[in-house]
């Protein structure tokens, strides 16, 4: 049997593409956390969370590729090698590598030409945002992926904001892993953020968290009550969920006041 027959998917993204290459044939586990598409998660077993999995019954699934994402799920991708199966975790941060690593499952499933067209088509929408806004005011960003601790954009976003027309305030951390992008919020202030967008990686944002905070109540975004969230869904998956929605969601979160 040629690998990639039978593929789980430990991670939202990958599941998103395949039905969208229109190999969702191929995909017999997903992860809870799965919502895009909508019938995937009606359609496929769940067989994992982010960081642990049902070893067993992946198993028992007999894939002969597992696919993940992360230095986060090494431990879940140590056991599963151990099983004797096939795990491929890939680790891409900016958008470079997201389209790299989307093509590369294209071309792994036999749909080169179907992967090429939708990534050239998703360069394009990029390009045209940017075009949108440029020449204008860039609006200073605070993106904030968790509460506690406080945790700034990872790399993708913060390329993203950039698309959208903002300035990621702490930019400098964009391309680090997740414990090097923790802030404090005498930093955040320090910052003058005008916007605060929130995407909690799977729990709401606390709007009165937020608002209650005392070193951010001088900030340009909280006496202008500029706010707002975006779904994790669609902006904290490296795959195509931030190319068909994501962007916009978050074009509107910089620009919407």
């Amino acid at each position: 049997m040629a690998c990639g027959e039978r593929i789980v998917c430990l991670t939202e993204e990958t599941c998103e593409w395949l039905y969208l290459l229109g190999e969702q044939k191929r995909i017999v586990g997903i992860s809870a956390y799965t919502v895009r598409p909508e019938r995937a998660p009606k359609e496929k077993p769940k067989v994992s969370a982010f960081i642990s999995g049902n070893v067993k019954k992946i198993k028992g699934l007999a894939p002969d590729l597992v696919i993940g994402f992360s230095d986060i799920q090494a431990n879940l991708a140590q056991k599963l090698i151990k099983e004797g199966l096939n795990v491929l975790v890939t680790n891409q941060r900016s958008i470079a590598e997201i389209f790299e690593t989307l093509q590369m499952l294209a071309t792994l499933v036999g749909k080169e030409a179907r992967g090429k067209k939708l990534i050239t088509e998703w360069r394009g929408k990029l390009r045209r945002i940017a075009r949108e806004r440029r020449g204008k005011k860039r609006p200073r960003v605070f993106f904030q992926e968790w509460d506690e601790p406080v945790i700034s954009a990872i790399g993708w976003v913060s390329e993203l904001i950039a698309v959208c027309g903002g300035l990621n305030v702490f930019a400098g951390k964009a391309g680090a892993m997740a414990g090097e992008r923790i802030v404090t919020l005498d930093a955040v202030a320090r910052a003058k953020p005008d916007v605060i967008v929130g995407s909690w990686g799977g729990k709401p944002v606390d709007f009165n968290w937020l608002r209650s905070r005392p070193e951010l109540a001088e900030t340009p975004a909280l006496k202008k009550n500029r706010l707002a969230d975006v779904d994790s869904a669609v902006i904290l998956q490296p795959g195509p969920a931030l190319f068909l929605d994501g962007v916009d969601k978050l074009f509107h979160a910089i620009h919407g006041f």
